[in-house]
């Protein structure tokens, strides 16, 4: 199916509902008419799109889970998973930086955050007010998430931090921080802590943007604390829970990583069918050869294991069961999908897939990401395996 070919939303191909698939309709929508036109560009040049995330919050597009009352949607996880791979499809850099908005900081302040803190923070982030982004990877602490050496000391009614953070999505354009830091050294993963800070607050400073390989129009960047005071009603939580917490949340957000994998792989087919229709070799189109027949059949049965995985994960979760294993799954299976799918996509296109005069060019390059970002494939299966072992 192209990406500009309507869907006929009374289809119930993955048992979705007549809201979830006019979600599905309206997000395919935005997506072709606003975020493709922009997509080479933003990859090309490293420029975030400010417009597009101010248009996707209009929508309501930046707090999709979150309840009304503080901002947000109020929708089930299934449409923020649908909303990521739609927008994932056209767009990847997009789509991630929707994701970490959504994911790691809409949520964690919707989960853990106190009245006060949701009416404050929460509101703003959900509602795409500001944009929000989130603390966790370190220099030294990447899959050992548990080495955070970022530090916290309470003196009066503030808490003083020192350390930093590194790949940071959407860090020099985002308005509202969650981040975690070390408040004892002793205890270890139960002394780690989580704060909501804001852009402004003393001490805070952002380092220089990353040259990244892909995910181009998505900001990263460094977060800097040097003695940065933050007020101590802004501990996230319980203090000590801090590890507990973002495990929880990337529980939630490997979903999303994982529909954004989906996304980018669908992204993939639609360009390879399209491509392969339309080139002819030997007097004909490639189309019609069974190397390329294989190659589009292989990625289309990939994509839809990797979808249902996806929505099996979002269901449980909205279900309110146990679902880190099935997220997990998720994740692993649809980011590798992807990488596959757009090395296929690129073969398929031949020596035109190797230029950026087309973009499965560019979803190659965005699609290894997924294999990285919120937990390598290497650390999924050791979640899995884990799962598995305690049965």
């Amino acid at each position: 199916m192209s990406a500009t070919m309507t869907i006929d939303v009374s289809e119930d191909k993955w048992g979705l509902t007549e809201e979830q698939r006019m979600i599905r309709q309206m997000v395919r929508d935005f997506a072709v008419s606003v975020v493709e036109p922009k997509a080479a560009h933003i990859d090309k040049t490293q420029e975030f799109p400010v417009e597009t995330f101010k248009e996707m919050a209009e929508l309501g597009l930046l707090g999709i889970p979150i309840p009304e009352q503080y901002g947000g949607a109020g929708l089930d996880y299934i449409c923020y998973a649908i909303t990521v791979e739609e927008i994932a499809r056209v767009c990847a850099s997009t789509a991630l930086s929707l994701a970490a908005h959504t994911s790691l900081v809409c949520l964690p302040l919707s989960n853990f955050g106190n009245e006060a803190q949701k009416q404050k923070y929460l509101t703003q982030v959900a509602s795409g007010k500001v944009l929000g982004a989130y603390g966790l990877t370190e220099p030294n602490a990447g899959s050992d998430a548990g080495g955070t050496e970022t530090r916290a000391e309470k003196k009066g009614d503030k808490w003083i931090l020192n350390g930093s953070k590194i790949f940071i999505t959407n860090a020099n354009y985002a308005q509202i921080y969650v981040a975690t830091a070390k408040t004892s050294k002793e205890m270890g993963t139960k002394g780690i802590s989580a704060f909501i800070f804001e852009r402004n607050t003393p001490g805070f400073s952002l380092g220089p943007k990353d040259e990244k390989l892909g995910m181009r129009g998505s900001d990263w960047g460094t977060l800097i604390f040097e003695d940065a005071e933050i007020p101590e009603e802004n501990l996230l939580g319980e203090l000590g829970q801090g590890f507990k917490y973002f495990m929880k949340t990337l529980d939630s957000g490997r979903i999303s990583i994982g529909a954004l994998g989906v996304g980018i792989a669908q992204g993939c087919l639609d360009k390879a069918l399209q491509y392969a229709k339309e080139r002819k070799q030997f007097g004909r189109a490639i189309s019609e050869f069974q190397a390329i027949q294989f190659m589009l059949a292989d990625m289309a049965v990939e994509i839809e294991a990797a979808r249902h995985l996806v929505y099996n994960a979002a269901r449980l979760r909205d279900a309110g069961m146990p679902y880190g294993k099935e997220a997990s799954m998720a994740k692993l299976f649809a980011s590798e999908v992807a990488s596959r799918a757009a090395n296929k996509a690129v073969q398929i296109h031949g020596g035109y897939g190797y230029t950026k005069d087309f973009p499965v060019e560019r979803y190659l390059r965005d699609a290894k990401l997924c294999e990285i970002g919120e937990g390598t494939s290497e650390i999924q299966r050791m979640v899995i395996a884990r799962h598995l072992l305690q049965q």
